[in-house]
């Protein structure tokens, strides 16, 4: 007869990861704010889950009033209401075109929002890291290492 175990089924040894199932399967999102393709400003990790303006509004807090008076380039994914807002208190302008579907769209600097391929750049340079792309590690911490790590390499190229 086998008693009862030590531990909670529920209990996770090393916390909470970020690991979220989306319509892709479990996965993580990587949000990153930098100043071009190779200078990182701030990184923090999301379960796949989770929609992408909260995440981004900890961003923008993150960084603060740090690079005021600096435009703040957003994919659509940030267009919401409270994150444009957030980003002005902190001193920003933000550069985000609006959905498609707004009922009240707003205007935006469309030549300063191609810039934003930048980003794009980066991400294509940090998925050149196979274990980035198909995160083999367990905890938050080692696969944030490595992506540290990554970032450290591209910006010696």
């Amino acid at each position: 007869m086998q008693g009862s175990p030590r531990w909670p089924r529920g209990f996770k040894k090393l916390g909470k990861q970020a690991i979220g199932k989306s319509k892709g399967g479990w996965n993580t999102k990587l949000h990153v704010v930098s100043a071009d393709d190779k200078v990182i400003v701030e990184i923090h990790l999301s379960g796949g889950e989770c929609h992408d303006g909260p995440e981004g509004r900890v961003s923008i807090a993150a960084v603060g009033t740090d690079f005021a008076g600096i435009p703040m380039l957003m994919d659509r994914a940030y267009e919401g209401d409270e994150t444009r807002a957030l980003a002005l208190a902190f001193g920003h302008e933000p550069i985000v075109p609006p959905k498609k579907n707004r009922k009240e769209p707003w205007e935006y600097d469309e030549e300063k929002y191609k810039r934003r391929n930048v980003v794009e750049r980066l991400f294509r340079r940090l998925k050149e890291f196979r274990k980035v792309f198909t995160r083999y590690d367990k905890t938050d911490i080692m696969y944030l290492a490595f992506v540290h790590f990554a970032f450290v390499a591209i910006w010696i190229n």
